[in-house]
């Protein structure tokens, strides 16, 4: 997993550690992430953390969402993605654009 990386993108963006601010993020979850319940677990814990965005299965296999809120909520959704539902099996995820901006709520959508 690459959860380092993350934490070291969400802080070499001029966060801080307390995570100060708004950030939206596309993230991109590679391993055995689709028919596991992984976007139905993203979207119940990304809003349980309050935060805005989409999730959606590739079809390539991999799983990519959209987070947006407080810094702070955005990195721990981070980490909680590199382990993902039970079943789940995640072997990276990584960071693909940084900015933009969603509309308000989380939903889950169609395949990409």
């Amino acid at each position: 997993m690459v959860i380092g990386k993350l934490v070291a993108l969400l802080l070499g963006n001029g966060m801080s550690e307390e995570g100060s601010g708004t950030r939206t993020v596309t993230v991109r979850i590679e391993g055995r992430v689709q028919g596991v319940f992984y976007r139905a677990w993203t979207a119940q814990t990304a809003r349980a953390l309050g935060l805005d965005g989409t999730v959606r299965n590739m079809d390539d296999g991999s799983v990519e969402a959209i987070f947006s809120g407080p810094s702070k909520a955005v990195a721990e959704m981070l980490q909680r993605c590199a382990d993902g539902p039970k079943n789940a099996r995640v072997s990276n995820v990584t960071v693909t654009q940084d900015g933009g901006s969603v509309t308000p709520g989380f939903r889950v959508i169609g395949r990409g």
